[in-house]
């Protein structure tokens, strides 16, 4: 016989779930757990509490670290625009104090080495160090160079000539042995790569000029001693190599010099500097002779003569002078009178009516040019006694070194 279920609420009870609450209560149970209470408005509706999603936002959440305290603290480290530093600093903590972000040790860090940054460059713009600093990096910055040389250096090539492409270079003392010295540095202008036959035609006008000003005793320079000029290549002009570096070696680019050639104002005494200027004035006059022989060109050759002439009588003029020094004041004296011979000769030459007339005269002024009185003075002053030899021109000689280096393209 059956027995009807008591009447009420009583649902059956899950064996394998949790037990269900007995009894009336004030929401009616669901046979799969409790659900949301009824209204008189449909589901929630005058609900005690309010209901969540979903999902639901930790309570833990970290602070955002502030951006600009970041920034304040790299730019300490790296001391770089130190006001800059410590002013991002200072704005970082007022807005970490105020949004209540993180990274205030940041911040401070920042301002304190940007603090100390500051403190440094103020101290180094007082003393100077700063202007130093910066000519250096300028400097290093423009000369990009493999080779970084600079007058008076003297080096070894690590191949095996210096007539090849030139790519590094080992520095050496100038008193030894060694396969180049350099007697001059020309800086070139920035731009785009001015071509080889522009870099060629620089290298042999501005080297000639810083050989005579590095070398005054030009009689140093003997037969085996040759000019070469080492020019940027159009990959290392890219990189900022704009420099051309005039170099003395020997002639075959594989001997090896010893001693440097350096005879200027650093290692002359002032009776050897008064002498070298004055002859070294009259050789400039002496070279400036015109391409075109007198047969050709009569007048422009008279003319050469009379500015030889007049270049010849004012260095004697200051040759006899000067004060010598007692072993040199009777050769020095012997010196001016061969150069006022000479002076007269050129004069002669200068206001010839023929060919024939200027070179006579021609002849005879250029028999006083590195004559005997000149050797003997040059002997009581210390300096070199064996005159230069000159190849002619007019059999494809040169009376200077070789224009090489630039149109073989060497590295600087």
């Amino acid at each position: 016989m059956s027995i009807p279920p008591p009447p009420g609420p009583q649902q059956p009870q899950d064996p394998y779930g949790p037990p269900q609450p007995q009894g009336p209560g004030p929401y009616p149970q669901q046979p799969y757990g409790p659900q949301a209470p009824q209204g008189p408005q449909g589901p929630y509706a005058g609900a005690p509490y309010a209901v969540w999603g979903q999902g639901y936002m930790p309570l833990n959440r970290p602070a955002p670290v502030n951006g600009i305290a970041i920034a304040a603290l790299v730019l300490g480290v790296l001391c770089f625009l130190p006001a800059v530093g410590l002013v991002l600093g200072v704005i970082a903590l007022v807005q970490i104090r105020k949004r209540g972000e993180r990274g205030t040790g940041m911040a401070i860090g920042g301002a304190v080495l940007s603090s100390l940054g500051l403190a440094l460059w103020v101290l180094m713009l007082a003393t100077g160090g700063g202007s130093s600093f910066w000519e250096g990096f300028k400097e290093g910055v423009s000369s990009n160079s493999s080779l970084s040389l600079v007058q008076g250096d003297c080096f070894d090539v690590p191949g095996d000539s210096i007539d090849e492409d030139v790519y590094d270079v080992d520095t050496v003392d100038c008193a030894g042995a060694h396969e180049g010295e350099v007697f001059g540095t020309v800086r070139l202008s920035g731009g785009s790569y001015p071509g080889d036959d522009y870099l060629a035609d620089e290298a042999e006008d501005k080297c000639y000029t810083l050989e005579t000003r590095y070398t005054m005793d030009t009689w140093t320079l003997t037969d085996e001693i040759d000019v070469y000029h080492l020019t940027p290549t159009r990959e290392s002009w890219e990189w900022g190599d704009h420099q051309i570096v005039c170099v003395f070696a020997h002639t075959d680019g594989q001997s090896r010099l010893t001693g440097s050639l350096r005879s200027d104002a650093t290692t002359l005494t002032a009776d050897q500097l008064a002498f070298l200027k004055a002859l070294n004035a009259v050789d400039d006059a002496l070279y400036e002779e015109p391409e075109d022989y007198a047969e050709e060109d009569l007048e422009a050759n008279k003319a050469w003569a009379g500015d030889v002439a007049e270049a010849t009588a004012e260095q004697a003029g200051a040759l006899d002078g000067h004060t010598w020094q007692t072993g040199a004041r009777q050769p020095v004296a012997a010196l001016v009178k061969d150069m006022a011979k000479a002076g007269k000769a050129w004069t002669a030459a200068s206001t010839a009516a023929d060919v024939d007339t200027f070179y006579e005269h021609y002849d005879t002024a250029y028999a006083h040019v590195d004559g005997a009185a000149t050797v003997t003075a040059r002997k009581a002053l210390g300096l070199a006694t064996t005159p230069p030899t000159y190849e002619d021109d007019s059999e494809g000689g040169s009376t200077g070194g070789s224009s090489r280096g630039s149109d073989d393209g060497l590295d600087v």
